[in-house]
């Protein structure tokens, strides 16, 4: 009986561990992806534009200037990449610093009331919402901190470490 559960035991521990493990590659995959983006130049030069906004909660937890890449809104997801990277102005207010990617996936039926049910890098995806500007669909979204630690995690829509000017 000690044997049999010893067994199932290990198995528990091996299933939990095998999505873990995927989601790590996937993540390692996202910055290896958007590595070439600290450069916001090579950003621009790939069809993100700027939403000009930084996007900040009065507390201080911010999610940063978003880069969206039009051509990339439909209702796919690749981790390789991510429709709209993340962007944290710089102190000085020279340039950008690169924190996270977001993943925006266009709701398959743009209603409200009802979700896709999404479950990307083994989390759902938030939403479904109204578009944040014109021309934009309903959308569910992820946050991802893949180049900024995040004190409320890697998948949390704000970052407490952002700032905004």
């Amino acid at each position: 009986m000690r044997k049999m559960m010893l067994a199932l035991l290990t198995l528990l521990l091996v299933v939990g561990l095998v999505p873990a493990a995927a989601a790590d590659s996937r993540l390692a995959a996202a910055r290896a992806a958007t590595a070439r983006y600290h450069d916001i130049g090579a950003a621009l030069a790939d069809g993100y534009v700027s939403t000009v906004e930084c996007v900040a909660l009065p507390g201080g937890e911010a999610m940063g200037v978003h880069f969206i890449k039009p051509a990339l809104l439909d209702t796919t997801l690749d981790v390789r990449q991510p429709e709209v990277l993340l962007y944290e102005p710089r102190a000085n207010g020279k340039g950008f610093r690169l924190v996270g990617v977001e993943y925006l996936q266009v709701d398959s039926d743009q209603d409200l009331s009802t979700s896709d049910g999404t479950i990307f890098l083994g989390q759902p995806l938030v939403g479904p919402m109204p578009g944040h500007g014109p021309g934009m669909p309903i959308h569910q979204e992820l946050h991802v901190w893949v180049w900024r630690h995040n004190p409320a995690g890697m998948f949390a829509q704000f970052n407490a470490a952002v700032r905004c000017p």
